[in-house]
């Protein structure tokens, strides 16, 4: 089929970081798009953007029927909202799961409890709602837990405990001095466990799951994963040690029940701990792609993911995807003071001689562009991608090209993907 007989379709892209610039970049190699359009965008996807805020559902409906445009949704927040829902019922079509599917990973509770009656593997859990009963809880745990807000929390809700103190610390914060708000009116305790940690990918149709691949990422603000929580530093791909095999397992014991048992459609991100034995544990599903692991991701990507996933919502059986045996590995470059107090305003420098280097990608998160200048407008800034045929080479692209891009306060982890084997 020629491309002059190929269906063109418009592309709505809801959300405005780093996830979504890549899957603009990448829907923009397809022989099936129309016109795209990002919501509300960043600096780096410029001419793509419209002024609709991701929580402006009835917006993006509006724009989406009249522009004719199949749906994409990136972040958590409006499919946590129901913003697949609202779609379906005005017969428009989007990809992602239903807000009873984003469940998953808007209610770790609700994930917990649904891993334990469908029998997929986990850790030992209890779910609090009174501070005092908690604390006397991880007093008798000895303190060697995890402790986790409910809700959405911008992937900063986790306290991984070594001892009782700092485990009733993370207690005090989320259920006594509500740093979370609502997302902490109860929490999940779960015992800590040990081995390599790595998420997968998977694109599921509601009927069957595929790989959409593996990486691992660096939520740790510092280096040597030390320091806060963060929404991620940097990631690389596809994770180390993990064959075939370990893939089979993954999708027979988690994402294949997950899908059966609640129809799952969308991108599911499973996070995983392996232990010694290979055998798979899930620390936390995401209802979507994960933000920097897409970054890493899509750039193996051989396959026109826009005609795959219009393919799906025709019903077409799903194929199984081909990637590229390259590796990538993607920096997260973050304002000064990030997580806790991000500044904007600077403006940013080298962006353009970065993006001239071989086997490199600069993927826009908090950025705005002001008389052909950009400028800082968020935490997480940029998300600089290297490829290569190693590990170590794809780290290295991707540090050469950070290297030429500065501004005022800017701080990056430096050792992404240094031990990756």
């Amino acid at each position: 089929m020629s491309e002059l007989s190929v269906t063109k379709t418009n592309v709505l892209i809801v959300g405005s970081g780093g996830r979504e610039h890549a899957l603009a970049w990448k829907f923009l190699q397809s022989t099936r798009l129309g016109n795209i359009y990002v919501a509300p965008g960043n600096g780096g996807t410029g001419g793509l953007n419209v002024p609709i805020f991701s929580g402006e559902i009835q917006k993006l409906k509006d724009f989406a029927k009249e522009n004719e445009c199949f749906t994409v949704v990136g972040p958590e927040a409006p499919l946590a909202a129901g913003i697949v829902d609202e779609f379906n019922q005005a017969s428009l079509p989007i990809f992602g799961p239903t807000r009873e599917q984003a469940k998953l990973e808007s209610s770790k509770s609700f994930a917990k409890q649904f891993m334990e009656y469908h029998d997929i593997p986990t850790a030992e859990f209890e779910i609090f709602e009174d501070s005092k009963i908690a604390k006397d809880y991880v007093e008798r745990k000895g303190g060697n837990v995890v402790v986790k807000a409910d809700g959405l929390a911008s992937g900063k809700g986790v306290f991984v405990c070594s001892s009782p103190k700092e485990a009733q610390s993370a207690i005090e914060q989320i259920l006594e001095k509500k740093v979370f708000g609502k997302s902490g009116e109860k929490i999940v305790i779960e015992d800590k466990l040990n081995g390599r940690e790595a998420s997968y990918m998977f694109l599921c149709d509601g009927r069957k799951a595929i790989d959409f691949s593996s990486a691992v990422d660096h939520k740790r603000a510092l280096d040597g994963d030390k320091g806060s929580n963060t929404g991620g530093m940097g990631a690389f791909s596809p994770a180390p040690k993990l064959d075939e095999r370990h893939h089979e397992i993954i999708k027979e014991k988690v994402a294949n029940p997950v899908v059966k048992f609640s129809g799952f459609k969308g991108f599911l991100f499973v996070g995983l701990m392996i232990d010694e034995k290979g055998n798979p544990s899930v620390l936390e599903f995401n209802a979507r792609l994960g933000d920097p692991e897409t970054q890493a991701i899509l750039p193996r990507l051989r396959s026109d993911i826009l005609d795959t996933l219009l393919n799906l919502e025709q019903g077409t059986p799903l194929p199984n995807l081909e990637w590229d045996q390259t590796y990538s590995c993607t920096v997260v470059m973050c304002s000064e003071g990030y997580p806790e107090h991000p500044k904007i305003g600077d403006e940013i420098f080298g962006i353009e001689s970065a993006s001239t280097l071989d086997d490199v990608i600069v993927f826009h998160s908090g950025t705005v562009k002001k008389d052909n200048s950009y400028y800082t407008n968020g935490g997480r800034v940029l998300s600089v991608t290297g490829i290569g045929d190693s590990p170590k080479l794809a780290a290295k692209n991707a540090y050469s090209a950070v290297s030429l891009i500065t501004w005022r306060g800017e701080r990056h982890r430096s050792d992404i993907a240094s031990s990756p084997g």
